[in-house]
């Protein structure tokens, strides 16, 4: 099996037969104690709690916050659904855009009376890096990001998708270090195996930075003129690679190869290859059906050139199978 779709789905082996998490008001719970303590050691927030990784969750914690908000439209899908019901509510929002190259447009943060930024350093389905600094010089809000992918100290808060990390729906761990930012959960409401398989996932979250510019001159080598690009290969997270193929949906090549056991991804939560086009793409201004031509591979694994190029000639031949009968 060859995983080239880990930045979206990396399911981890659950061990459910350990009672230590399981909290009782009667008992000290030290393992779990000990377990906030090292999300502490590791990214250097004292507050811990847990949200349901949805519209909902994410809409409670926009009540959370008192103050004006902003939100890239490159963050993922529930967060995103969460400040449009934050909308229909009658609340306020500042979308910031993405400019064609798939870069946040920053600009739109500029001299904006915001007090809570929800940005990543990256950018959903693409990976494309964001400069968390150069926002930093723009706004005085508190930036909130995900970091499911890439962590960056210069965020105010950090929340991670579980689904990405474990394969599982759990609920979003969040992390900050204010504790008039977000209100802090009474121990009984915190749901202590997300925060146990999330810690797992991050402590075996392991990339390969050597691996893209390999596979990206394979893949130049053997597709030619039918590969292109969506955003700069040099843009992304450096264990992350965005594609494009010419003349066929995504989904058809996603499917086809995962029959081989070859998993790639077409965007968020499109790892199976479902109907669904990038909302990013579209958002840096490309047409539904152009936006089904992008796939993005993640590693975390090496491979030899033998092995790449093995790889890469699997993809082309069921590209031209597919491409053939279009």
């Amino acid at each position: 099996m060859v995983k080239l779709n880990v930045l979206q789905y990396n399911p981890i082996k659950l061990d459910l037969s350990n009672e230590n998490y399981s909290i009782d008001s009667l008992v000290t719970n030290t393992d779990f104690e000990n377990l906030c303590k090292n999300y502490k050691q590791k990214f250097a927030y004292s507050k811990l709690k847990t949200f349901s990784f949805s519209k909902e969750g994410f809409l409670g914690l926009f009540l959370e916050l008192k103050g004006n908000i902003a939100i890239s439209v490159g963050e993922c899908e529930a967060l995103i659904n969460a400040a449009k019901l934050y909308e229909n509510l009658g609340f306020e929002i500042l979308w910031i855009s993405l400019n064609k190259d798939g870069k946040v447009n920053l600009k739109k943060i500029e001299n904006e009376n915001i007090d809570f930024l929800f940005l990543s350093s990256y950018v959903m389905d693409t990976f494309v890096i964001t400069s968390l600094q150069e926002a930093k010089k723009l706004t005085n809000a508190k930036i909130i990001s995900n970091a499911s992918a890439n962590f960056s100290i210069l965020s105010d808060a950090v929340y991670f998708d579980n689904y990405k990390l474990t394969g599982y729906n759990l609920s979003g761990v969040l992390l900050f270090e204010d504790e008039n930012l977000f209100e802090l959960l009474n121990i009984g409401f915190i749901d202590t195996l997300a925060v146990k398989y999330c810690f797992e996932a991050l402590e075996n979250q392991k990339f390969n930075y050597e691996m893209k510019d390999k596979f990206l001159q394979k893949l130049k080598e053997k597709f030619k003129d039918d590969l292109y690009f969506f955003v700069n290969p040099a843009d992304t997270l450096p264990y992350s690679l965005h594609i494009a193929l010419k003349g066929i949906k995504a989904r058809e090549l996603i499917r086809t190869l995962a029959l081989n056991k070859i998993f790639l991804t077409n965007g968020e939560g499109c790892s199976l290859g479902l109907s669904k086009p990038s909302r990013i793409i579209q958002n840096m201004g490309y047409d539904d059906q152009t936006s089904r031509n992008s796939i993005q591979l993640a590693f975390n694994q090496t491979f030899s050139e033998e092995e790449i190029e093995k790889l890469v000639n699997a993809i082309y031949l069921k590209y031209k199978q597919i491409k053939s009968f279009s």
